[in-house]
C-alpha cells in the first residue's frame, strides 16, 4: 500500500468552513500512515474545540475509501496543538486571494534571559491586508 498515494487523496480534502483551502493548506494534516494493512490518517484541529473536526473526519475517510482503500481510521491528535504556522505558503495565497488576511509568519527575537544562553521567541509581523497589502492594519477579532 503507498503511504504517499494515500497522503496525496487526503491532503485534498477541503475544509468545510474554508472550501477554497484543503486540510494540508491549512496543516491539520499531520500524518499518512499504514498500520497492518489500514489507512490511518491523523488530524488536528485548529483549536480544541473545532466543531468541524467530526465533518473533516469523515470527509478524509470518504476520500480515502473512494480512492480504493478499504480500511480507513482517522484518528486526532491535540498535542502539539495546531499553530497557524502550520499553515501552507500556498494555504496563505489561498487565504489572501480569498480576502483573508493570514497571520505572517513569527520573526524570531533574541531575549537574553542569562549571561551564557539565549532564548529566542517569536514576534508579531504586521499582517498585511489581503486586498491593498498595507500593513497599517489593525486586529479586529482572534479567530475568524
Amino acid at each position: 500500500m503507498n503511504t504517499a498515494a494515500a497522503w496525496e487523496v487526503a491532503a485534498q480534502t477541503p475544509d468545510p468552513e474554508l472550501p477554497m483551502l484543503t486540510v494540508a493548506d491549512l496543516g491539520i494534516l499531520r500524518e499518512v500512515s499504514v498500520e497492518d494493512g489500514c489507512v490511518v490518517a491523523t488530524i488536528t484541529p485548529t483549536y480544541s474545540g473545532c466543531p468541524a473536526m467530526g465533518e473533516i473526519g469523515a470527509d478524509v475517510r470518504r476520500r480515502l475509501e473512494r480512492a480504493g482503500y478499504r480500511d480507513v481510521e482517522v484518528r486526532t491528535r491535540i498535542a502539539p496543538p495546531w499553530s497557524s504556522e502550520w499553515i501552507t505558503d500556498a494555504g496563505r495565497r489561498k487565504l489572501t486571494a480569498a480576502g483573508i488576511a493570514p497571520p505572517a509568519a513569527a520573526a524570531p527575537r533574541a531575549c537574553a534571559i542569562a549571561a551564557s544562553r539565549l532564548l529566542t521567541l517569536p514576534t508579531a509581523a504586521p499582517v498585511a491586508c489581503p486586498r491593498c497589502t498595507s500593513t497599517d492594519t489593525e486586529r479586529v477579532a482572534q479567530f475568524a
